[in-house]
């Protein structure tokens, strides 16, 4: 089956944070691709990959990268598909990534979820394609009632264990 989501890193050295996001894919039965690409090292093949991701049959991209992290912004100038951009915490904290991301110039917008949050960067390209495909919806749907299923769990076992002076 042809990847629906591409999941780019500006390095290998992401890729510890960037398996959440293809687990979460792999739990969803989304198929994907994962690819080292650096927007500063090897700028012609981010610009090769984001001019045929559409043509492959890419429906959402997740750009991952620390520091400067201009890949996801490089990769959202040249496709139209949407373009999910994961800070990674490399060096202060990751807010020079998470800042490098959300301060794209007008035309060029870039999604972008929390510093090493590539799950949820995952849930969101599985809403994004769920807009047009009513099975991805019924998997979110279904994710959604399973997190709140495991809150109602977790809410039972600790009233178990609760005394009365913490009882509301």
């Amino acid at each position: 089956m042809s990847p629906l989501v591409s999941i780019i890193m500006g390095s290998t050295s992401d890729l510890p944070i960037m398996e959440k996001a293809a687990k979460q894919l792999e739990e969803l039965e989304v198929p994907f691709e994962l690819i080292a690409l650096s927007a500063h090292r090897t700028p012609e093949e981010v610009a090769n990959f984001a001019s045929n991701a559409k043509q492959k049959g890419i429906k959402v991209i997740i750009a991952a990268a620390g520091m400067a992290a201009h890949l996801p912004g490089v990769i959202a100038s040249l496709t139209t598909l949407p373009v999910i951009g994961v800070p990674i915490k490399s060096s202060l904290e990751g807010l020079d990534a998470l800042l490098a991301i959300v301060q794209m110039p007008p035309g060029i917008p870039v999604a972008t979820v929390g510093i090493n949050a590539a799950q949820n960067a995952a849930l969101l390209a599985c809403q994004i394609i769920a807009q047009g495909d009513a099975e991805m919806a019924n998997k979110i749907t279904a994710h959604k009632a399973q997190l709140k299923e495991k809150i109602r769990k977790a809410n039972d076992e600790l009233a178990q264990i609760s005394t009365y002076k913490y009882k509301v």
